[in-house]
């Protein structure tokens, strides 16, 4: 059901990004979004990686390079790993003492997991093998490249939307009244405002569908929710204790959204509320 319900929102997003650029900016539009959204996914694609390990000054984990965190997580990755039928992830330490963590990478091949200094620091083996698992199944679940492609096209919506009122102020926009469609000015002034919503609403929406399915991954390759559940739990409350200095561009990326102090409106959230992700959990038999 959540892989049918991401199918449709993808679908939802991308028409969106024609549709608002042929109402925005007229033929012209629509294929400058195309191309926008075309050239920004393949950057995304191959380069989100290294883009977000290096935002977070992510180390690398190996038996030389922070070999007490490697001797205590590869081992737990590694039986996942093989569950999940899945090739061994890199691993990464982010030095922040905030409790979270994220998967990276364009494909299964080429996967990251990274875990904050915080999280190993509050956390026993069997909590963190629940949120390896999580993050494992989203790398399972190529949720990388599909939150990717999400974030992209919202971003390129809420471009051409900017570009039209910058447009429209010096000049107006750059087409004749035969290609500017049937809404007139106000229905360009209309998509201006809602387009970019419409789009973090779809965006925020995929994300959120995601995280269920990386639950309940976890559940499935550890043989029991409560590891994760236990796992939920902690990082709720630590991380409102402790915030987690993180990009609006990659807080998607995280296992709990990063508490930054400020209130969200569920409907805005890529993250579902904790509370419904345990009471999910705990509904799995």
């Amino acid at each position: 059901m959540n892989t049918l319900k991401t199918a449709t929102l993808l679908a939802l997003l991308s028409a969106l990004l024609v549709i608002g650029g042929g109402a925005l900016m007229g033929r012209s539009g629509l294929y400058l979004g195309l191309c926008f959204a075309a050239v920004m996914n393949f950057g995304s694609y191959f380069f989100s990686e290294k883009i977000a390990l290096l935002s977070y000054s992510a180390r690398p984990v190996t038996p030389t390079g922070n070999s007490a965190i490697y001797h205590r997580v590869a081992p737990i990755a590694g039986r996942l790993s093989q569950r999940m039928k899945l090739p061994m992830p890199k691993l990464w330490v982010i030095p922040q003492q905030s409790p979270n963590a994220f998967a990276t990478g364009r494909n299964p091949s080429h996967a990251s997991v990274a875990l904050t200094a915080g999280i190993l620091e509050v956390m026993d083996d069997r909590e963190l093998e629940g949120v390896i698992a999580h993050e494992l199944g989203h790398v399972l679940h190529r949720d990388i490249l599909i939150s990717s492609v999400a974030a992209m096209l919202a971003g390129t919506i809420t471009m051409l939307a900017s570009m039209a009122r910058w447009g429209m102020i010096f000049g107006g926009l750059s087409r004749d009244d035969d290609d500017r469609g049937g809404g007139g000015i106000f229905g360009e002034l209309l998509m201006m405002l809602l387009a970019p919503i419409a789009a973090a609403l779809i965006q925020a929406a995929i994300s959120r569908s995601r995280e269920y399915e990386a639950d309940a991954a976890s559940a499935r390759y550890t043989g029991t929710p409560y590891e994760l559940i236990s796992g939920l739990r902690k990082l709720e409350a630590y991380s409102r204790r402790i915030p987690l200095d993180a990009s609006p561009a990659t807080a998607h990326m995280f296992i709990v959204k990063p508490f930054t102090g400020r209130t969200v409106m569920n409907l805005f959230s890529t993250h579902p509320p904790t509370a419904e992700r345990i009471a999910r959990l705990q509904a799995i038999r």
